[in-house]
């Protein structure tokens, strides 16, 4: 089979830097390619366009149209002549793409097309009780109601996005997919006391709690250490454009001292400084179903995150990992304290977490997962 992705994002050198939708393309496009099948990576926001190949994948880089007020219309428009002729061609039998701000809303193809929900716009303004842009409601409403077929990374995320965007396709929950063999942990029991957060910047994620969170933490032992790793990014409720510099007035001036903020750093290199870490935190407000813990969970991190919604798709509280709101900030701060403490339970948890991984989310257990829903999808040509 020949599979296309069409993605705004995707990490390679060549195509800039990724969050969770582009990383989550690469493990599926591994998983499939091992299993024999094709791979095109449509990448947009790109400089220029462009083509190359990169082992078994085929990537296309793709500049966007700028045409004053239908930059949009226009590029999805030149997306759509590429897809009609690498269909034509029989270099593609199917292509899926993100629902983020309805990639794929005024693209019209034979090409039978999926919506993976990895969390649209509007999902994430619900989440994060904001109000949402008409225009990108519009345009994923709109891309869903065209699609042939709807998978959802999370039960929780298809359910929410049914309700907001009110699609009439059944979905199949397929996760997101992680490589482990880029994520192999050591036998390394690391003692440091060092907590890792890594990933954007951003309230959603919950960076405006965590200051409050290490705050608690450092009163009971001002030895420890936090480490951020991610970009910055401004906030959207009050126009400020850096949520680290928010982010450090809100540390008591004994808790700024025990912080570190890297930056941003390549996809290839997270995994050692995960390795470093005592205890991983995800304190975040808004997921579909995050790479991020997986790669954690995969390094077999204990982990105190996040407990709405997604988290207990992904984690089992008090198996795999602490679930805790990210407004308890002394309950939070509680339970990283006590896995900072007690090294027994830290790598009880751990293993947990990489057996959780390895037995549910690894690539070739996603792959065979897709490949067997998109072969019914192209064999059947049901409409989902």
């Amino acid at each position: 089979m020949k599979i296309a992705f069409l993605t705004p994002e995707f990490p390679h050198p060549l195509t800039g830097s990724s969050g969770g939708i582009g990383t989550s393309i690469l493990n599926l496009s591994k998983g499939l390619i091992e299993l024999g099948h094709e791979i095109v990576v449509i990448v947009c926001n790109q400089e220029k366009d462009d083509f190359f190949i990169e082992g078994s994948l085929s990537i296309y880089k793709f500049k966007n149209q700028t045409i004053k007020g239908f930059s949009y219309f226009f590029t999805q428009k030149k997306i759509e002549s590429l897809i009609k002729n690498l269909y034509i061609k029989g270099k593609i039998d199917l292509l899926e793409a993100p629902d983020w701000i309805g990639l794929t809303s005024y693209i019209n193809t034979n090409c039978p097309t999926i919506i993976k929900l990895h969390g649209s716009d509007t999902y994430f303004c619900k989440l994060e009780e904001r109000k949402s842009k008409w225009r990108n409601r519009f345009r994923e409403k709109l891309a869903l109601r065209r699609a042939n077929g709807v998978i959802a990374v999370s039960h929780y995320t298809a359910l929410q996005s049914k309700e907001i965007l009110g699609f009439k396709q059944s979905f199949k929950v397929i996760p997101n997919a992680i490589d482990v063999s880029q994520f192999i942990p050591t036998q390394n029991t690391n003692d440091s006391s060092t907590i890792l957060y890594f990933g954007t910047l951003i309230r959603k994620k919950g960076l405006l709690e965590l200051p409050k969170i290490f705050n608690e933490i450092i009163m009971e032992n001002p030895k420890v250490r936090l480490v951020l790793i991610g970009k910055d990014s401004g906030d959207t409720l009050t126009g400020n454009p850096s949520v680290w510099n928010m982010m450090q007035e809100l540390f008591d001036e004994s808790a700024l001292k025990n912080v570190q903020y890297l930056g941003e750093k390549s996809y290839s290199e997270m995994n050692k400084y995960i390795e470093k870490a005592t205890v991983c935190v995800f304190p975040t407000f808004a997921e579909a179903f995050p790479v991020s813990w997986l790669e954690a969970m995969a390094m077999q991190k204990a982990i105190v995150a996040s407990n709405i919604g997604w988290a207990s798709e992904m984690i089992q509280n008090e198996v795999e990992g602490f679930l805790v709101h990210p407004k308890d900030h002394k309950v939070f701060a509680d339970k990283i304290t006590l896995l900072l403490n007690d090294t027994e339970l830290r790598q009880k948890m751990g293993f947990h977490a990489r057996e959780k991984v390895l037995n549910n989310f690894s690539t070739p257990i996603i792959a065979k997962q897709s490949l067997e829903y998109y072969s019914d999808f192209i064999n059947s040509k049901k409409q989902y």
